[in-house]
């Protein structure tokens, strides 16, 4: 899926909480084309590029068992309640306070794509809330209260099969969440927009965003992947790529000392157009390497002048988009400091969980140690500062 500009406070709850009795087991993670429903969904999010934030909202057991690695994967995750409802009030509690518009997602419905999503969003940037629909197919009758015998036929040219995401504006979907009768669940939140005085606008979707909620929805679920065209490249297995990265700079008076993101206290700090930590610097070049894209001067140029003193933090978080395009999960990280002034050993545990911090690794994937050059050298004469960083990860 082709990554798009990112849209201005943006964020999307996916919704996988539910017991799938229908499916006869737990349809979120039930496999398809090789990988847990829900990756799928997931992916559509993540890999859009239209969201600063991701929320899964899980079941008990899901979460204990699943959570973490997708808090490792930069997914957020909440778990999810009784019911549809009280999963979104869930998930909601971690929107960010400034985010201007939600999409709400059905956790088995993989074949959401970034063109609908970005339709949505921009539509409820425009009318306050937006639903994605299809005309019915089918003529569609009402029975009556026992479902024994057909009573009415609905016009069925002013009906439509609503789908997700449903995207809102912030306000809109807490007014939702407020209005929405707190022990009763409803299919789909836009239930309640008719209360607040709102209508949602219909953005029109396809047959193929489908909700996988029974086995026969399994079936046809499997047909549509076996069309993708790029469905080879999506279960192939994974690689395992590795980059190598260097940096130097010169220690000067009157400079901060910056290494893998904190400060360390020093007479002297490393010269450069950004703060000059030359861990994070090295450690973003063997990333970028191990996918291909190039290095961090060709994202942050030395001839521009308004990034001139920018914090190596913001060069790591383009890596990580960088990686997250490419989809590409780093499995670790190993740094080597030489340096002559200060003493590094000290800082080793320090350095090692801002680095892990910084790039969403657990600290037992990240390795940092120094060396000196006994003297030898500009380095070995303490005037300036070299590290080299490996990094391996999956693509």
């Amino acid at each position: 899926m082709t990554a798009r500009k990112k849209i201005s406070g943006a964020e999307a709850i996916i919704l996988a909480g539910g017991s799938g009795a229908r499916m006869g087991a737990e349809k979120q993670y039930l496999p398809l084309a090789g990988r847990p429903m829900i990756e799928w969904t997931v992916e559509a999010f993540t890999s859009s590029g239209l969201f600063s934030k991701v929320i899964l909202a899980l079941g008990p057991e899901n979460l204990a068992k699943y959570g973490p690695a997708w808090e490792k994967a930069g997914v957020a995750t909440a778990p999810a309640g009784a019911t549809r409802t009280q999963s979104l009030r869930s998930a909601f509690k971690l929107v960010s306070p400034g985010a201007r518009l939600v999409a709400v997602h059905d956790g088995a419905r993989p074949f959401v794509d970034a063109a609908l999503i970005k339709a949505c969003l921009e539509k409820a940037g425009e009318c306050g809330a937006a639903v994605p629909a299809v005309p019915l197919k089918d003529t569609v009758k009402k029975t009556d209260a026992a479902g024994t015998v057909f009573e009415t036929t609905p016009e069925r040219s002013s009906l439509m099969a609503v789908q997700t995401p449903q995207c809102y504006r912030r306000e809109v979907l807490a007014g939702i969440l407020g209005r929405a009768a707190s022990q009763k669940d409803y299919s789909d939140e836009s239930q309640v927009l008719e209360q607040l005085g709102i209508k949602a606008a219909v953005v029109p979707s396809s047959y193929r965003n489908i909700k996988v909620t029974t086995p026969e929805d399994l079936v046809i679920a499997e047909a549509f992947m076996k069309e993708e065209k790029t469905v080879a490249a999506h279960v192939r297995a994974a690689v395992s790529r590795a980059g190598f990265g260097y940096d130097i700079h010169r220690l000067v008076e009157g400079r901060p000392l910056i290494l893998g993101g904190i400060k360390i206290e020093h007479t002297k700090g490393l010269l450069g157009h950004s703060d000059g930590d030359v861990v994070l610097h090295s450690v973003c070049d063997a990333l970028l390497g191990s996918v291909s894209a190039g290095e961090i001067g060709v994202y942050f140029p030395p001839t521009d002048l308004t990034i001139m003193g920018i914090s190596s933090v913001e060069i790591a978080r383009k890596t990580l988009e960088v990686l997250s395009s490419k989809k590409a999960r780093i499995v670790n990280l190993d740094v080597t400091i030489v340096a002559e002034e200060p003493k590094l050993k000290p800082h080793y545990e320090a350095i090692r969980d801002s680095v892990a911090k910084i790039f969403k690794m657990d600290r037992s994937d990240v390795s940092v140690k120094a060396k000196s050059r006994e003297g030898l050298g500009d380095i070995g004469h303490g005037e300036a500062m070299v590290c080299y960083a490996a990094a391996s990860v999956i693509k």
